[in-house]
Parts: C-alpha cells; sequence; structure tokens
C-alpha cells in the first residue's frame, strides 16, 4: 500500500494532481485547499490513503496527518466515500471538522458539495467522541457538555445576527467553556458575542 509520495507536481486539476516521483506519475485526489497554491515543478509531500476496489485503486492524497486523520475519520462514515470527504475538507479545515462535529454542528458540514443535511446530521452523530486523533488548535477548544437544546438556541441566536454557523458554533462553544455547563441562554449569547468582537 502507498501511504506516503514525495516528488515534483507534475500537474493540477480541479480535483486531483499528478505527483512525478522518479519519473513514474501518480494520479492524487485532494481537496481544493489542499490544490489551491500548488504549481507545476514545486516539490510536494502527501500523506496518502489507498483504496483498493475490482475496477480500481485509488490514492487520496492529504497534506498533513491532521488532515490524513480527519479523512480517515469521515469515510468510516456511511454514505461518505473519499470524494466526499475530500469536499467536506475543502471547505473545512480538520480543526473545524473536529469542532463541527464535537458541537454537533450539523450545518457546516453540509456546506461541502454531496452532503445533505441527513448525512451532515449522521456524520456529526457518528464521529461524536471520535475525533480525538484530529488534534484541535488553540482557538478551537472543545465544546464543554451542556444542555443540546441552549448551544441549539444560542447558535440560532447568533445565526440571526448574521454570523456564520461555523463561526457563531465556536463563539458558543468558547463561551460555554468560559461559563460552564449552568449557564443559561442569554449568558451564553451575551459572552459569545463578546468573544467574537475580539
Amino acid at each position: 500500500m502507498i501511504a506516503r509520495l514525495r516528488g515534483l507536481v507534475d500537474s493540477v486539476s480541479a480535483d486531483a494532481l499528478v505527483i512525478d516521483v522518479n519519473g513514474v506519475g501518480y494520479l492524487v485526489q485532494a481537496s481544493t485547499r489542499a490544490l489551491a497554491n500548488l504549481s507545476v515543478g514545486q516539490p510536494i509531500a502527501m500523506h496518502i490513503e489507498t483504496q483498493v476496489r475490482e475496477d480500481a485503486i485509488t490514492l487520496f492524497g492529504c497534506p498533513s496527518e491532521a488532515e490524513l486523520a480527519a479523512f480517515r475519520a469521515l469515510i468510516t462514515v456511511q454514505g461518505v466515500g473519499g470524494r466526499v470527504a475530500l469536499n467536506i475538507l475543502s471547505v473545512l479545515t480538520p480543526d473545524q471538522v473536529a469542532h463541527a462535529v464535537a458541537a454537533g454542528d450539523a450545518a457546516s458540514l453540509a456546506r461541502a458539495n454531496g452532503v445533505g443535511p441527513k448525512l451532515a446530521a449522521r456524520i456529526a452523530n457518528e464521529l461524536k467522541g471520535k475525533m480525538g486523533g484530529v488534534a484541535l488548535s488553540a482557538g478551537a477548544p472543545l465544546p464543554v457538555q451542556a444542555g443540546a437544546r441552549i448551544v441549539e438556541d444560542a447558535v440560532a441566536a447568533l445565526a440571526a445576527l448574521g454570523f456564520k454557523p461555523m463561526d457563531a458554533s465556536r463563539a458558543v462553544s468558547e463561551a460555554l467553556a468560559e461559563l460552564g455547563e449552568g449557564a443559561g441562554l442569554n449568558d451564553v449569547v451575551r459572552v459569545a458575542l463578546k468573544k467574537s468582537a475580539r
């Protein structure tokens, strides 16, 4: 199995690249985020997830171990193949995926092509507590367990004020981390607004 490739970028398309490794070109599917700033001839190293099927061998590439861990977690969910996982990682960083799952934020996951509301909810439910391999950055604290209703209402309140779902979810999680589990809705919204105004 191919686990890692190091070589030169031979060509780049909308959803894949060819990596030239000592004269052999490997076609690697990747997220648009990973492909965004690549140029032909540039040295590159990618972590690879190899999928073998009866009719094809497909290589999926991730520029970091965190993205590879997120990719592997996503494809364990029924209905999420390699392409859909890459679509999710095209709109969300590994940190944001882990945060969305931890917060039950299906709306952020549903921003990806091929991910409807039902699949987004399934991803959030099935991966909850299983994204430990994806390290969250200091800017994305794990949400404190609180009443799901308060979290939903607080996120909805911020969304009504024009916040994007991911930003609203992150601000609410930070507020809950500061206030603790017994916090009321008004306090959560107030502190979330204060934190996002920094």
